[in-house]
């Protein structure tokens, strides 16, 4: 009776923060996701399985953010994180206590300080100060996916130079091994930014970047790293165009796509985000292919949409409205469009009832879809709804409950069942390969959100950038590099990978941490060019004096992202 599989992706990602600022800015973001995301994600996980339900979630977790989350400074710095906030939870309980305030005011203050300590006995005992140990433990039982991501999530089809790219990928791949201890199989493209290849150019004026030059397709660097799929919107996937499709399916060659035999034919398709497609820029698929999960905008909406979406539910905790001494929410939702001092207490146990309605909700929806399509065209469908994993506890608070309850009722569905995106891929191996246009799932499904007036500095400083350590990798032979140059120009591809992430832009986009964004990219963008500055007076001169040392050190102590990293990954 089953008419499909619902494919479920958390895009699990933060930029570098930890030793660069705290409160509003800094690594409190990171602390934030983890008590509020990550530590419930794995909670709602395990009890799942502990009731007899494998999750099959699929998650990306981004390089950058692992190496935060395994940082040795990390687990101290979330206990302080913890304490502080029970500490706040406290104060407030006695101040609501000695101003009489209503008692479910008392009671909130209460319920705060059982839930942050709840939250650190989770982080100490039951994952033993390790979330991605924690996440790799579901992985290995069979209960999750965990794909990779950009290293730094830099936004891929606006980076200067292949090369940089690979560095991007090749990083992802390495750091990804390092943690999991396999390899990924695949991608969340930042922002789902994709580019196919043609005679690109940068309209910002750096040479020869604004001189047009042939340049690969996104899916070409993933077929040479044996990455097998990525996530897509599906506006891309309704201005697709067909190419052609392979013949004579085999599991073991989905993995080995260019023995397949192919026919270059165009055909009529549907375009429909319930199916699976492979991507290639043209009909020279030799080159690579990617299969695409597409987000299914309609379903993805009754969570997304902040107008309809099930997160603006009256009695849900409102994210925006806080104490102003503690930080600490105390109000619900009531009504999204009132003024924040209309908003009442939040209760917690009013919660539950409508948890269960618009999970119930969802679910008819993922069945009702699936089965119309199935009925339809007789194919077994994929409906992938993509989202950003700090929707689910963070901006949501009770989001974790709900994909609780979704996965808990598919498990029972007769027409739909939960299931991680290389199963899927596995079961359905799609033979017909598409052409898909350059975007985004950002505004208007390009690159406005991260290439606009207010953002082009960045770009031109990035393409110099990128310049700059390319003229340096033409004066050095890495076979016979001296050990000091290789610890300069390492760290210097740290900064560079650093200055790239994507967040800086969509930061200065937003103008949620405008100024913050700035400032991080422009230390970046310092450090990097002070680096250059030492590489070349090392090639020039041999000479690396003690005032060289603490720059070095200074700079390898502030940003120690990717010990792994090596020098030969971005001579490609």
């Amino acid at each position: 009776m089953r008419s499909g599989n619902y494919i479920l992706i958390l895009h699990t990602h933060l930029p570098w923060v930890l030793h660069h600022g705290t409160w509003p800015h800094g690594v409190d973001w990171l602390c934030e996701a983890t008590a509020e995301c990550y530590i419930p994600l794995l909670n709602i996980f395990n009890e799942l399985i502990d009731s007899g339900i494998i999750p099959k979630v699929t998650l990306d977790i981004s390089p950058v953010l692992c190496e935060q989350l395994e940082h040795p400074d990390f687990k101290a710095i979330f206990t302080k994180y913890c304490n502080e906030k029970i500490a706040a939870a406290a104060k407030d309980e006695k101040i609501f206590t000695d101003r009489h305030y209503d008692p479910h005011h008392i009671y909130l203050a209460q319920f705060w300080q059982q839930w942050y300590e709840a939250r650190l006995n989770n982080f100490i005992h039951k994952y033993e100060t390790s979330i991605i140990g924690a996440f790799k433990n579901l992985q290995d039982e069979g209960a999750i996916e965990i794909i990779t991501c950009g290293a730094t999530h830099g936004y891929l089809p606006l980076l200067g130079f292949d090369r940089s790219i690979n560095l991007q990928i090749e990083s992802a791949i390495n750091n990804y091994k390092k943690y999991f201890k396999r390899e990924p199989r695949g991608i969340w493209l930042p922002e789902c930014a994709y580019r196919p290849s043609y005679e690109w150019k940068t309209y910002i004026p750096v040479a020869p970047f604004n001189q047009k030059h042939l340049r690969p397709g996104i899916e070409q660097f993933l077929a040479r790293h044996n990455l097998q799929f990525f996530v897509t919107d599906e506006n891309l996937l309704k201005r697709s165009n067909p190419i052609g499709k392979f013949l004579n399916p085999s599991k073991e060659k989905l993995l080995h796509i260019n023995n397949f035999d192919f026919l270059k034919n165009p055909f009529a398709f549907d375009k429909d985000p319930l199916s699976l497609f492979n991507v290639s820029s043209s009909e020279k698929i030799e080159f690579g292919t990617a299969a695409i999960f597409t987000r299914h905008h309609n379903i993805s909406m009754q969570v997304w949409s902040g107008e309809v979406g099930y997160p603006g539910e009256p009695d849900y905790l409102d994210f925006h409205k806080k104490h102003i001494d503690s930080m600490l929410r105390y109000w619900r939702v009531t009504d999204n469009k009132a003024d924040m001092m209309y908003k009442t207490l939040y209760h917690p146990d009013w919660v539950w009832n409508k948890i269960d309605l618009q999970s119930n909700h969802f679910i008819h929806h993922i069945e009702n879809t699936l089965n119309y399509y199935h009925n339809k065209t007789g194919k077994f469908g994929t409906l992938c709804t993509p989202f950003d994993t700090e929707l689910f506890g963070h901006w949501w608070f009770e989001g974790p409950e709900f994909i609780k309850a979704v996965i808990k009722g598919l498990n029972f569905s007769p027409y739909a069942k939960t299931a991680t995106a290389s199963e899927q891929l596995l079961r359905i191996m799609p033979l017909e390969v598409i052409s898909i246009p350059e975007g985004s799932w950002g505004v208007n499904n390009n690159h406005d959100v991260w290439s606009n007036p207010d953002t082009y500095w960045t770009w031109e400083a990035n393409y110099n950038d990128e310049l700059r350590l390319s003229k340096i990798y033409e004066r050095i032979n890495l076979k016979n590099i001296d050990n000091t140059l290789r610890r300069i120009l390492t760290q210097t591809l740290r900064e560079l990978m650093l200055l790239q992430a994507s967040d800086w832009q969509f930061l200065i986009y937003t103008r949620s941490a405008k100024d913050y964004a700035e400032q991080r990219f422009s230390y970046h963008h310092s450090d990097f060019n002070k680096l250059c500055d030492l590489a070349e007076k090392f090639i020039e001169t041999n000479q690396f004096n003690t005032e060289d040392e603490n720059i070095l050190s200074e700079i390898e102590k502030r940003n120690p992202v990717f010990p792994e990293l090596q020098l030969e990954w971005w001579n490609w």
